[in-house]
């Protein structure tokens, strides 16, 4: 199959003559279009969408905008304003401002080295580097819950990308000699073509690089263009560079973004995901907790089966960020450990390698454990998988339960407790962020 067509605003007219848009579906694609990225493609429309369901229908959502996605306020003055450019793009960059454009912190996670601000790259964590490829820096479709919108909006300064000389990112990785894993993020790197997508992972395999064990490529391409590895012109390619790095000594994992079990259900994405196994390389899967998507324990039981009937490793739940259209999409955080725990339970054990439901947090990934009660309190029980500090990681704490909280920004300490255990050096990493020697990752 070809790519025939991205659906962007100039052209979203032309999807499938099934589809039966009303008036107000039409104006809010229209209107939220504007503020919030807007693109597919074909394989999403013919073979994802059923265009007889729209109103419920999760792909319909997760690629279309809807009128709730903007706040009422937020719509109307962008209703107000279309056709008058001037002013609709200045009203534009101020409602992005707003939505909490990179959220947890992650400006803290670029670092300065030799005297310059590295703005491809976040080194949150000890062991593992993010890269954000310039010519990775979009999607084959956007999602419209997607944390990283900014990477496709007009947001210049709010934006990650490999703007240096990337041999002077090969030196910050050599330069602390802890970075074993490598994430290659966007965007979507399977965006690039595989000359493009070799010369950026290439190094990573080269003498002096031994310290890197495992790299990992984040993509949805598998969900919403799966022909990226079987039918593109350099599809073979693309499996021949995944072979190399394997046979490297590397191990490869690519990170699959699927968020509801209908993509995961097509012959394209099937023979995929086959491809890629093929190579040697692991998929790992992940996805937010979405409502109106797949706020249901038995669609996550349903995607976690297909996921290991396929030769998947089932990886995260997350909670959806708080930014773009949070208020949409967001959940409770009770909920979200309730969906989780009975998605949980209605599995086997081979599929329950996903953790969950987690929060990246500015501090590290934050997951709920769950809910207890203890010295006549109600609790969230919680740790640290992943930590901005190592020492925090596997470590239990506790917060009071709140039935409406959707972030952790909105948890309290429990006990009395002024603040949580991690929070005064937290603060000191965040002020030392860019200083920090090379011994402390």
């Amino acid at each position: 199959m070809k790519k025939i067509l991205s659906y962007t605003l100039q052209n979203w007219d032309k999807i499938p003559q099934s589809a039966f848009l009303s008036n107000e579906d039409r104006e809010a694609i229209e209107v939220v279009g504007r503020v919030l990225p807007f693109k597919t493609n074909n394989y999403v429309t013919d073979q994802l969408i059923q265009w007889d369901q729209l109103k419920d229908d999760p792909i319909f959502t997760l690629n279309f905008p809807r009128r709730g996605m903007l706040l009422p306020h937020h719509y109307d003055k962008v209703a107000a304003l279309m056709g008058d450019e001037q002013k609709l793009n200045v009203v534009i960059e101020d409602i992005r401002r707003e939505l909490n454009p990179n959220p947890s912190g992650q400006e803290h996670n670029v670092p300065e080295f030799k005297g310059k601000r590295l703005h491809g790259l976040q080194h949150k964590y000890r062991e593992t580097v993010l890269l954000f490829p310039r010519p990775g820096q979009t999607c084959h479709a956007y999602c419209t819950f997607c944390f990283r919108w900014p990477q496709f909006s007009g947001l210049p300064d709010m934006k990650f990308s490999i703007k240096e000389d990337y041999e002077l990112y090969i030196e910050y990785i050599k330069d602390h000699p802890r970075v074993t894993d490598i994430l290659f993020t966007g965007g979507d790197p399977m965006t690039m073509n595989a000359t493009l997508l070799r010369a950026h992972i290439e190094p990573m395999l080269s003498r002096g690089m031994e310290q890197i064990q495992n790299i990992r490529i984040g993509t949805k391409a598998l969900a919403y263009w799966p022909y990226r590895f079987t039918t593109d012109e350099d599809a073979d390619n693309v499996l021949r560079l995944f072979d190399d790095i394997i046979q490297s000594g590397k191990h490869l994992s690519i990170m699959a973004h699927f968020n509801h079990p209908v993509e995961l259900s097509t012959p394209a994405v099937k023979e995929a995901i086959t491809r890629i196994r093929n190579t040697g390389a692991q998929i790992r899967t992940q996805s937010p907790v979405l409502r109106h998507i797949n706020d249901d324990p038995n669609v996550w039981a349903e995607m976690l089966k297909r996921e290991v009937e396929l030769g998947c490793i089932p990886y995260y739940m997350f909670v959806a960020r708080d930014t773009g259209a949070k208020h949409y999409f967001e959940i409770p955080l009770a909920q979200c450990q309730a969906i989780f725990r009975e998605a949980y339970q209605k599995v086997s054990g081979i599929c329950r390698t996903v953790r969950g439901p987690s929060m990246s947090d500015h501090a590290g990934k934050i997951q709920i454990l769950g809910v207890n009660e203890a010295a006549g309190e109600k609790l969230f029980v919680l740790r640290f998988i992943q930590g901005r500090n190592p020492d925090w990681v596997a470590k239990p704490f506790f917060a009071k339960f709140n039935p409406t909280a959707t972030w952790f920004d909105q948890l309290e300490p429990a006990f009395g407790e002024k603040e949580f255990f991690f929070e005064h050096e937290l603060g000191d990493y965040l002020r030392d962020a860019l200083e920090r020697d090379r011994g402390a990752y």
